[in-house]
């Protein structure tokens, strides 16, 4: 009975269901379209459906110093190397190797025995030169006076005056052998002709020297100031000195070239340098001219043939393009390309010079104008061709808001 009610119960409310059913529709679409209004209503404005947005920086011509970063190596500013003048036994060696000395300071003693007695024996020779030439000198002025009373012949006369010039003669050659054995004499002595800094000794106390041989003692530098030779090749110079004949580049102020160098280690020397001269050749076998540069070394930092990078500031470019690393990518054949927002908005590849760089910045010389928007962000959304929407760099920096102080 129960069972039956319900029956009856569900059929009298079946055609009022039916009724209501179209009206729940109607109200379930409102909703669904009002709800796709509002959605399209909160989408951000400004740029095309669908465009990827990229962030561009508006390239403007800057001044730009145009710097050379070229290998080389460190130079002696004056190097003596010491060699015996006389033959004989190194007596002693007055320096320790390693050390600075001085210009004229004593650094061998070659034993002097036989020089001194050379000496000696030459200053007893002029002696008797003196003394020979006082006999002569009287003779001959006695016999000038015999003569004019003819008590002498002439012909005596003459050969007096004649043995008078003889013996002013053998003078002349005893002070001559005189001063060649005080100069053997002083020459016992090796003395260093520079100021510096020596190495080691190639002798000791008890070797036999010969004069002028091959084989030196030892070796003074002068380290302070000290060069350094780089190598620039021929082609680079002469792309310089064509831009610089065009206008293109500008001679950096002032007559002397600033040169900073960095070390082995990849830090860069305390002190500036300055270029002192070029080679007036270019090597044949490597195509490149040497550039001499001095560099103060008061500290002994810099030693002779440590291999250095010199940076030289060659001219100035008044109308490069500063471009962010990120924004400069390599073509397969090596060349250096950026991608730009043209003015409909769309990328577009431009292969541009890039071979200097400043800190974070790539240097372009060619391929880009006043005004083109380079991509810096966003590149790996967008390929050439695409419209895109661009925000400018310069604006979002703008907009940021200010860093506030952390609370303490």
């Amino acid at each position: 009975m129960q069972a039956a009610h319900i029956h009856e119960r569900l059929s009298m409310q079946t055609p009022r269901i039916l009724r209501l059913l179209p009206v729940g529709l109607a109200l379930a679409s409102t909703l669904l379209l009002n709800a796709c209004s509002g959605e399209q209503q909160n989408a951000p404005a400004g740029g095309m459906q669908g465009a990827p947005v990229v962030t561009v920086m508006t390239v403007q011509p800057e001044s730009v110093p145009i710097t050379a970063e070229l290998p080389g190596r460190t130079t002696p500013y004056l190097v003596a190397e010491l060699r015996p003048q006389v033959s004989g036994i190194v007596k002693e060696r007055m320096f320790k190797e390693g050390s600075d000395v001085r210009a004229g300071q004593v650094l061998y003693r070659i034993d002097p025995a036989t020089y001194q007695a050379a000496y000696d024996s030459a200053r007893a020779s002029l002696a008797r030169a003196d003394a020979n030439l006082e006999v002569a000198r009287q003779k001959a002025v006695r016999y000038a006076d015999l003569v004019k009373i003819e008590a002498v012949s002439a012909q005596t006369n003459e050969e007096a005056q004649a043995a008078q010039k003889q013996a002013q003669a053998d003078v002349g050659t005893a002070k001559a052998a005189l001063d060649k054995a005080r100069v053997d004499l002083d020459f016992t002595r090796v003395s260093s002709p520079i100021a510096g800094r020596i190495g080691r000794s190639t002798v000791t106390a008890g070797a036999l020297v010969t004069a002028n041989q091959e084989a030196a003692l030892a070796t003074v530098q002068q380290l302070d100031p000290i060069y350094v030779d780089v190598t620039q090749s021929s082609v680079k110079l002469l792309g310089l000195k064509r831009d610089l004949e065009s206008g293109k580049l500008q001679r950096a102020t002032g007559n002397t070239v600033p040169v900073q160098l960095v070390l082995e280690d990849g830090s860069v020397y305390g002190a500036e340098g300055r270029l002192a001269f070029s080679e007036v050749s270019v090597d044949e076998g490597t195509g490149s001219v040497t550039l001499r540069a001095v560099f103060p070394n008061p500290k002994g930092d810099l030693l002779p043939g440590m291999y250095v990078r010199a940076r030289l500031t060659q001219g100035v470019n008044r109308a490069a393009m500063l471009v962010p690393h990120a924004a400069v990518s390599r073509t397969p054949r090596g060349e250096a390309q950026v991608m730009v927002v043209n003015s409909e908005s769309k990328v577009e590849p431009r292969t541009v010079k890039a071979e200097q760089s400043i800190g974070d910045k790539w240097v372009v010389t060619e391929g880009l104008a006043a005004g083109d928007r380079v991509i810096v962000e966003g590149l790996q959304k967008v390929r050439p061709g695409v419209e895109v929407t661009a925000e400018s760099k310069q604006a979002q920096a703008a907009a940021a808001p200010a860093p506030t102080a952390a609370a303490k």
